[in-house]
């Protein structure tokens, strides 16, 4: 508040003391929300330096401005300044003697500002300006939070109280209205009372000292009477929806949890069974890889065994061929070299024989001398060549001996080939006998897994055929609750024509009555037959929202046949179906508890339709109870199906360890014969 004095005494060039003075007393004070300027005689200064500080969000909740002989162009700037504002609540202006411009003012506040719940302007003859008066009821019209209005000697005559009439019609959050001691009279109060029939929020308007008949008061006493208890009977049906709808929303979201925990523990069981298969199959498939790979080894060993001896013998018996052909070729080219040698001494010989007939006879005794030489050579040259033909023949029977070796050991190789063959034959003959062994091992183990898969589909086609009768059960109980529901709608219609009879018979009776009395009785007849015509039209509307639940029922059949499998959305659709046709039955009930306070016979039909509403939801509760009473059946079923996947489980371990146990043995056996084989 402090801060506010500051703003105010620097906004005004000249400020006035007394404002000073008040605002440095309410900043002293403990209760801060209230500024209270009552009785000050506020300048035009003052008025706009408050007129510009209250925009926004002020620092107190009520303004009271009171007697304080505002101008027009005063009060034109603070309420400008209030358009705009958060945080006022309660705004006094009495005793201002506002005139047309302040109602101006004031029908533009209404219209802006959206924090002022309480308005009070005794004493300040608006009704005088019609015009601007006119405007104020337009601004109060528009307004939906405005709650109390006090217009206490405001010289307000039937015309104004008509302009308020009309803007009653269209107001929505007024609930208070003081109008005593203005000039309303005999037609203000007729208009005042026909708006109460479209108003439904007021539940205090005063109107004494008005000049208007006892009879209308009564009526508009009346009128009030049944604005409240329309308003407690609304108030009472929101916290019966509101503790129906927590109790709903608990129960549903037990039923959800049970259910997810059921899909969770379903889902669990079917991925321990995917993944029980997964590894089964793995293991199955590592088994027969190792298979294949010892398959491969074997028949690899075996293959290096026989290409090594096989080779081994080969490269003997070629190197062996090798040295005899090297020994044949050396004694080939020896033999040719001393053939060559001879033939060249021969044809040397030759020549010089020739040379010595030509020289004549004279060198005959020295050609003798010669020849007897050469034949001495020639003899020395023959026994050479019969030693080199010897060594020959001795050559050529070694290569003879060689050859003959060559073709013992080829036959000895052959043999051991022949050999070789029989014991590989043999080894193929054993390896295939094993291999045969295994593939039936493994067949079976194969026809055990698939007799063990056609089980487990088995079991899951009898659960799934379970869960269709639980779904067929599930639509016959839908059946049987929209029959239900179909029969309590037929009732409440045989109701609804009875109250309209008995309210026939009494509008008839009230009209009988009626025609004795004056022209304000006839009227009164009149508003009654308006409010039968709505009757009708409610009940026009009840039988429209009955025909819309019937194609909603279509629709959530449609929807339970498509969505067969899961549980979950059929849950929420049915829970979803219930607060319906409940949000529906009391939304009926409303509207019969609204027009028991216009008709006071109605009461009792309503009781009735409130006890027929408990045990509605007592039906539903019970239903209720049954569907867990099934789910616990479904949860015992589970857990037996949990059982049976333990014990298979178990079976299924065995199994794998047996075949396991058995692959070993037979790797090891294998093994084994690999080894004795290669020694």
């Amino acid at each position: 508040m402090e801060e506010f004095r500051r703003a105010y005494a620097r906004l005004c060039v000249a400020p006035q003391e007394a404002v000073l003075r008040r605002l440095r007393e309410l900043g002293a004070a403990p209760g801060r929300g209230r500024l209270d300027l009552a009785a000050q005689s506020l300048s035009l200064e003052t008025c706009g330096a408050l007129g510009r500080l209250l925009p926004g969000a002020a620092p107190f909740a009520e303004v009271a401005l009171g007697d304080c002989g505002l101008c027009e162009e005063g009060v034109k700037l603070l309420l400008h300044g209030l358009c705009s504002n958060t945080s006022v609540k309660s705004l006094d202006l009495k005793g201002n003697n506002l005139r047309n411009v302040g109602a101006e003012a004031l029908g533009k506040l209404l219209r802006q500002n959206k924090s002022i719940r309480s308005l009070i302007l005794e004493w300040n003859s608006l009704g005088v300006w019609e015009e601007g008066f006119s405007f104020f009821c337009q601004g109060l019209g528009a307004n939906n939070f405005l709650q109390q209005l006090d217009l206490r000697n405001n010289q307000i005559n039937h015309q104004g109280a008509g302009d308020l009439a009309m803007a009653l019609k269209q107001n929505a959050s007024l609930q208070e209205l003081d109008l005593r001691w203005n000039n309303i009279g005999l037609l203000g109060g007729r208009a005042l009372l026909n708006c109460l029939h479209s108003n439904k929020t007021l539940k205090r308007l005063e109107l004494a000292g008005n000049n208007v008949p006892s009879d209308i008061l009564k009526a508009v006493e009346q009128a009030m009477n049944h604005n409240q208890d329309r308003e407690t009977i609304l108030n009472e049906t929101q916290n019966r929806t509101y503790v129906l709808g927590k109790e709903v929303l608990s129960l549903k979201d037990e039923k959800t949890k049970q259910f997810l925990d059921l899909m969770d523990t379903i889902d669990k069981q079917r991925e321990e069974i995917a993944r029980s298969g997964r590894i089964s199959a793995a293991r199955v498939s590592q088994l027969q890889e190792a298979l294949d790979e010892q398959h491969s080894v074997m028949n690899s060993l075996k293959a290096k065994a026989l290409e090594s001896v096989s080779l081994y013998r080969l490269q003997m018996t070629e190197a062996a061929l090798a040295l005899s052909e090297q020994k044949v070729h050396n004694l080939g080219e020896l033999l040719n070299a001393v053939k060559q040698e001879q033939a060249s001494m021969a044809e040397c010989h030759f020549m010089e024989l020739q040379q010595q007939k030509q020289e004549g006879a004279v060198r005959e005794g020295k050609f003798l001398h010669e020849l007897s030489a050469a034949s001495e050579k020639n003899l020395l040259l023959r026994n050479q060549v019969d030693e080199l033909e010897k060594k020959c023949k001795v050559q050529q029977d070694q290569l003879f001996q060689v050859k003959q070796d060559l073709t013992n050991r080829t036959a000895e190789l052959k043999l051991r080939a022949m050999r070789a063959e029989e014991h590989l034959e043999m080894e193929k003959k054993r390896f295939k006998q094993s291999l045969e062994d295994m593939e039936s091992l493994r067949v079976k183990e194969v026809g055990h897994m698939t007799q063990h898969i056609e089980t487990s589909e088995r079991s899951m086609q009898d659960r799934i055929q379970r869960l269709e009768a639980i779904r067929i059960a599930l639509e016959e109980e839908l059946n049987q609750v929209k029959a239900a529901a179909l029969a309590e709608r037929g009732h409440a219609e045989e109701e609804l024509m009875k109250v309209r009879n008995q309210a026939r018979l009494e509008e008839r009776q009230q009209l009988e009555h009626l025609e004795e009395k004056l022209r304000l009785m006839t009227e009164s007849r009149n508003e009654a037959q308006y409010c039968c015509i709505k009757q009708k039209q409610m009940i026009a509307e009840a039988q429209a929202k009955a025909n819309q639940l019937s194609l909603h029922a279509d629709g959530l059949r449609r929807r339970l046949e498509e969505l067969q499998q899961d549980l979950k959305s059929k849950e929420e659709e049915k829970v979803t179906e219930v607060n319906k046709v409940k949000v529906e039955l009391q939304e009926h009930i409303g509207h019969l508890q609204a027009e028991r306070t216009a008709q006071d016979g109605l009461r009792e039909k309503i009781a009735a339709l409130e006890r027929q509403l408990k045990a509605l939801s007592s039906i539903h509760r019970e239903a209720l109870l049954d569907k867990e009473s099934e789910i616990s059946v479904l949860l015992e079923k589970l857990r037996t199906k949990e059982a049976d996947i333990s014990r298979m489980r178990e079976e299924e371990a065995q199994r794998a360890s047996f075949l396991q146990n058995a692959i070993m043995a037979y790797v090891q056996g294998s093994s084994l014969g690999t080894h004795s084989s290669r020694k």
